[in-house]
């Protein structure tokens, strides 16, 4: 895979270098990561797995048979025991990782607790013939996950201003509801606005207001 699509397609595994790829398969991403042996794209692949994996995408062996020479498959296998163990220092449970922890054979089991040691007193990992300084891993996956959780709250943000517009044209035309927000922002309204604020807005959000329609309502909703 030339550099730029392996660039592109990365973002789709929640490593954005560049735009993003239509032709994408999750699976042949990480296997391609793992062969370009590009530090940068190695320190990252924590990221990729989980999101390649909680969108469902991720099969071990499918990465596997992407990888023709002994030497990827091996660095693949231990880019994923970094992973496993980077999850467990931030104390992320994935039940796909909870898994495949527990498939693992004791010689993988150690190597697994000499990666969680080394991220844990900031030493050094060695993958292949690469080491990384375990404070850069760990700051690179904080600053993505930290993205992952920003974004996460802005689309629930979003979803329950979305809520709130439809839950208010539920209850006000458009004009009461415009009235409604100026009067909620503070905004100035003129002697026309408040006189029909007063007359039909205000009866409207005072019955909205009352803790005993509330609780019907409530009750309502769960018939």
């Amino acid at each position: 895979m030339a550099e730029n699509n392996l660039n592109k397609d990365v973002g789709r595994l929640g490593f954005s270098l560049m735009e993003i790829s239509e032709d994408f398969d999750a699976n042949r991403t990480l296997a391609e990561v793992v062969k370009s042996k590009d530090s940068r794209l190695w320190e990252g692949f924590p990221v990729m797995l989980a999101n390649a994996a909680n969108d469902h995408e991720f099969r071990y062996d499918q990465v596997v048979n992407y990888l023709n020479k002994s030497d990827h498959k091996k660095h693949f296998h231990d880019l994923v025991l970094l992973a496993l163990a980077m999850y467990r220092y931030f104390h992320l449970s994935f039940s796909w990782s909870s898994q495949l922890r527990m498939r693992l054979p004791n010689n993988d089991v150690e190597q697994l607790k000499d990666f969680q040691n080394s991220l844990n007193h900031d030493g050094r990992v060695s993958l292949g013939e690469k080491e990384f300084n375990a404070s850069r891993l760990v700051q690179t996956f904080q600053n993505y996950f930290e993205k992952d959780v920003e974004k996460s709250r802005r689309l629930k943000e979003k979803h329950e201003e979305l809520s709130l517009e439809y839950a208010l044209s539920q209850v006000f035309p458009p004009k009461q509801k415009e009235l409604f927000k100026k009067k909620l922002d503070g905004e100035v309204m003129t002697k026309v606005e408040k006189e029909y604020y007063s007359r039909k807005v205000k009866k409207k959000v005072a019955a909205l207001a009352n803790p005993e329609l509330h609780r019907l309502a409530q009750r309502l909703m769960e018939y």
